[in-house]
């Protein structure tokens, strides 16, 4: 062994021993360490980005994931299909429902305030039902990749939920009885909110504050597809 590689200790002690990683098929499998709450506030952009990015990786290695957005409606740059959900229907393992609409709660965009009040409140029950269909499966087993949420997930995250609660349209409450709700082997990822979610400290694993530092938007650049849908 020359001098300039590391001893063979090091390279076993490696993810992998020292291969380079090699996509596989994926198949239906069950993780063996989930069961954390994750939490992604912040006025950074990045949040749901974030969250998406736990749901590929989750999914790519064959668990389940549902993705539940709440008050996910956009600006007139925005396009009605993003980029995400098109990927998310290519990619096994992993679905999504969106119960948000045109515009955004408190922006005097011209969108009826009841209507998102209403909608955040669907999510809420929508939120509560999957969490019933999570405790009812066997989370230490596989599930089809092709099966409906209602037969369970590994992974479920509630994009949005916590701008739902800083604006008032479910309360804090509500939110940390979700997450009494959770089945012990399910990982439950919380996002949204530029206020810091104190109510939360204690209930969660793992809290992210994604904080903004320079953005384009201060300086008039609009959405661009791609990048923020």
């Amino acid at each position: 062994m020359s001098e300039d590689q590391p001893p063979e200790s090091a390279i076993a002690d490696t993810p992998g021993g020292g291969r380079s990683p090699e996509a596989e098929p994926i198949e239906a499998a069950a993780p063996e360490e989930f069961g954390l709450v994750q939490v992604w506030w912040g006025d950074g952009k990045g949040k749901t980005t974030a969250t998406l990015g736990l749901g590929m990786r989750a999914a790519g290695h064959g668990y389940r994931v549902h993705l539940l957005q709440f008050m996910k409606g956009g600006a007139s740059s925005v396009d009605a299909v993003r980029g995400e959900y098109n990927a998310i229907a290519a990619l096994p393992g992993i679905s999504y429902e969106n119960l948000g609409h045109y515009g955004w709660h408190g922006m005097a965009d011209g969108t009826d305030e009841a209507d998102h009040e209403a909608e955040a409140q669907a999510g809420l029950e929508r939120a509560q039902e999957l969490l019933a269909a999570a405790r009812g499966a066997d989370l230490d087993e596989p599930i089809p990749l092709d099966a409906a949420p209602e037969a369970g997930m590994h992974m479920l995250v509630l994009d949005e939920v916590l701008y739902a609660a800083d604006r008032g349209l479910v309360s804090e409450t509500d939110v940390l009885d979700l997450i009494d709700a959770k089945p012990d082997g399910l990982e439950l990822v919380l996002s949204g909110s530029h206020t810091e979610p104190d109510y939360l400290s204690a209930a969660a694993d793992l809290i992210t504050n994604v904080r903004k530092v320079k953005h384009p938007i201060d300086d008039g650049q609009r959405a661009r597809q791609g990048t923020e849908f």
